[in-house]
């Protein structure tokens, strides 16, 4: 699978000036961790599950996260499982008749066709470390369509069973299986608290730092410990006391100095036109000017101005990829992890090899300073984020790739 694989290569030429790199669930942990993206969730009851997987991959998803824990009502857990087992099934099989397993990273094609060819790389949310082992149990052969699952309520002790039924699983069904640890238990939120959760946190996954492909932030969850909801207008970062347990997370488990690990975004809840407080942001976007009207109309309809927004201040707040409840959102959290030519040629300026002592350059594009030491660790980041989403050509911007991720 790649970022921007559900399009025609003849598309992707015209929009990349280095293309996404191919990619598959055995790729290493530090390429996966980058390659998450818009990680799409979806109910476990759904009796169409897995067609519902394949359709959204020829879409361009490729993670998803299929839901037994908040999503689903207690009591339809069972059914929920159950209907998981016959759905994985299903995907095996189908990925079994597309000769699926014995193809190389390089023979994928990447078309738009091609969609047994690009299972999304799939998750379960689990609500019990008991369910980790007994659901790899009776996965059997299919669990080889598995990449890891989702542990809620990520705590020390709590977390600490989680990855021991982990570990546990992985021995039994001789597969590596990830975790993403979901960060939303009050404590945390908690002033009085946060800082020894976090610290608890921290030496859970550092001791199953091989597992571990990324943490996720819970915002809902926060929000709710304090009866609060963000409207379609406010990201996550106008809620202040939310603002300030990502800024904690990012301090402690996301450092770029070898110990940090990828921190994806906060869900956004809104998909569909909701009235108004503030002006949109989209309707006076530079990105939009001269292009189609069309494109602006279905961009505002579907509530993607405060999208777009917390999406940039993700970024700029250090997290990576972010959580999405609807496929509409899943094109613009792509568009805007492509890294620029700017920023590209940036990066290799700061980590050329003659700049290896430091100092300080202009930049090709003779708009900023460049410098080397501060700016080693955002250089190498881009980089990272280049391999998986791509370079766009000098003259290519979001509103280009936004059209193209929309072609399906």
């Amino acid at each position: 699978m790649r970022h921007f694989g559900h399009i025609s290569p003849t598309a992707r030429e015209g929009l990349f000036f280095r293309e996404p790199s191919i990619f598959t669930a055995d790729s290493p942990a530090r390429m996966l961790s980058v390659a998450l993206g818009a990680t799409l969730y979806s109910p476990a009851t759904r009796p169409s599950l897995a067609d519902d997987v394949l359709k959204q991959a020829a879409r361009g998803v490729v993670s998803m996260v299929l839901c037994l824990e908040d999503s689903i009502d207690d009591a339809e857990v069972t059914d929920a499982e159950a209907n998981l087992i016959r759905q994985f099934a299903a995907l095996a099989a189908r990925d079994a008749a597309s000769g699926n397993a014995a193809r190389s990273p390089e023979d994928a094609t990447g078309t738009a066709g091609a969609v047994d060819a690009d299972v999304p790389l799939l998750f379960i949310r689990v609500r019990e470390p008991a369910q980790i082992t007994d659901l790899v149990r009776r996965l059997g052969d299919s669990v080889r369509m598995l990449s890891g699952f989702v542990l809620p309520k990520f705590t020390e002790d709590r977390g600490r069973q989680f990855l021991e039924a982990l570990a546990e699983a992985e021995t039994a069904c001789g597969r590596r299986l990830f975790a993403m640890p979901v960060l939303e238990s009050p404590e945390l939120l908690h002033l009085e608290t946060r800082g020894e959760i976090l610290q608890g946190i921290a030496r859970s996954v550092e001791k199953h730092r091989d597992r571990v492909l990324a943490l996720r932030l819970g915002v809902t969850d926060f929000c709710s410990a304090y009866g609060l909801r963000r409207a379609p207008d406010m990201t996550a970062y106008d809620v202040h006391i939310v603002a300030s347990v990502i800024a904690d997370v990012v301090n402690v488990l996301g450092r770029a100095d070898g110990t940090g690990f990828t921190i994806t975004g906060p869900v956004w809840e809104y998909f569909r036109r909701q009235e108004r407080m503030f002006k949109p942001q989209l309707r006076r976007s530079p990105f939009l000017e001269g292009r189609a009207e069309e494109l602006r109309t279905a961009l505002i309809e579907h509530d993607l101005d405060g999208l777009l927004r917390e999406i940039e201040l993700d970024r700029a707040n250090g997290l990576l990829g972010k959580t999405c409840i609807h496929p509409s959102h899943v094109a613009p959290v792509h568009a805007l992890s492509v890294v620029s030519h700017e920023e590209f040629t940036d990066a290799q300026d700061i980590l050329s090899p003659e700049r290896g002592g430091g100092g300080v350059l202009r930049s090709a594009y003779t708009n900023k300073m460049n410098e080397v030491k501060p700016h080693r660790a955002w250089a190498e980041r881009t980089l990272q984020r280049a391999e998986v989403f791509g370079v766009a050509k000098e003259d290519v911007g979001f509103v280009d790739l936004l059209a193209a991720g929309l072609t399906n």
